[in-house]
């Protein structure tokens, strides 16, 4: 059914984005200059859900994701294209995904840029912490092996330490992931990455690849070092732009990652709806999945 929404043209009234459109969605992608694939998107509909807006020929011109977790639930991927802003598709999206989670008993969170935080603000969203996308630009590889701390295993993810892996980051982000983490694993097995203090896990990494560059996270640690090490064997032999969305407060971590070549992109915020407290452990989250994801 088709609606004009007191717009110029025709729109067809919001409805799930189908894998055969998976085109026009990367391309509003490729036109915001993001690092998403289509991989992203596939994860979005396996896991969540993606509602788009159409023009009445049927190209998909908006689009709002939402990823449903234990308690809370992601909102990403608010696409418009340029030919069509400011016409309150984005806030009909957004809105629209605000109900649904809500609906379904679920905290609305979202990782916003500057401009967008204040129009979240008055949706009823709050800070909880800051975090900052940096990037690095490709170079040649630093290593091919990197030294180990003496008390301090950095090694390959094996299946055997998957279960212990996933019974982990739960712990950190605030709910299970499991499926959204193996939708990630493999796709950098440079990042496939977990460190041990004999038998223990005292973090992880992980990294996917980017329509621009590679992108790090999540990577959650005990602590700085056991955090460095993990960066430290992950961009030894990458050559490529690679992209970390890094937490404010790992100050020693952003140092490192500096002197590595990494340089600030954009800094990002945190928001959840409705509540002013976060659900994930600030103190062993050193890097996010990305804002897509959390």
């Amino acid at each position: 059914m088709a609606c004009s929404d007191n717009l110029t043209g025709t729109l067809r009234a919001p409805s799930p984005l189908r894998p055969d459109e998976l085109g026009d969605a990367q391309a509003l992608v490729a036109e915001v200059g993001w690092n998403q694939t289509e991989r992203d998107w596939r994860l979005f509909l396996e896991l969540g859900r993606v509602q788009a807006i159409r023009t009445d020929a049927g190209r998909v011109i908006a689009t709002a994701a939402t990823l449903p977790y234990a308690g809370f639930g992601w909102i990403s991927m608010v696409l418009v294209t340029a030919a069509w802003r400011r016409r309150g598709l984005a806030s009909k999206l957004l809105r629209a995904a605000i109900d649904d989670l809500r609906g379904a008993g679920l905290v609305p969170v979202l990782d916003a840029t500057p401009a967008g935080r204040e129009v979240y603000r008055t949706l009823g969203f709050a800070d909880t912490w800051g975090f900052a996308r940096l990037a690095r630009p490709a170079m040649p590889s630093a290593c091919a092996v990197c030294a180990q701390n003496d008390s301090l295993l950095v090694q390959p993810i094996t299946d055997e330490a998957w279960a212990a892996i996933c019974a982990y980051d739960a712990a950190v982000f605030g709910s299970e992931r499991s499926r959204l983490l193996a939708g990630l694993r493999g796709r950098m097995p440079s990042a496939d990455l977990i460190a041990l203090h004999g038998d223990r896990v005292v973090g992880f990494l992980l990294g996917r690849e980017g329509r621009i560059g590679s992108q790090l996270g999540p990577l959650i640690a005990e602590d700085a070092a056991t955090t460095q090490a993990l960066l430290t064997r992950a961009i030894a032999t990458a050559t490529g732009p690679i992209f970390i969305d890094l937490a404010d407060s790992k100050t020693a971590i952003r140092a490192f990652v500096e002197a590595q070549g990494f340089a600030l992109v954009r800094p990002l915020t945190r928001m959840v709806h409705g509540r002013t407290s976060p659900f994930d452990d600030g103190a062993r989250t050193f890097a996010v999945v990305g804002p897509e994801f959390g």
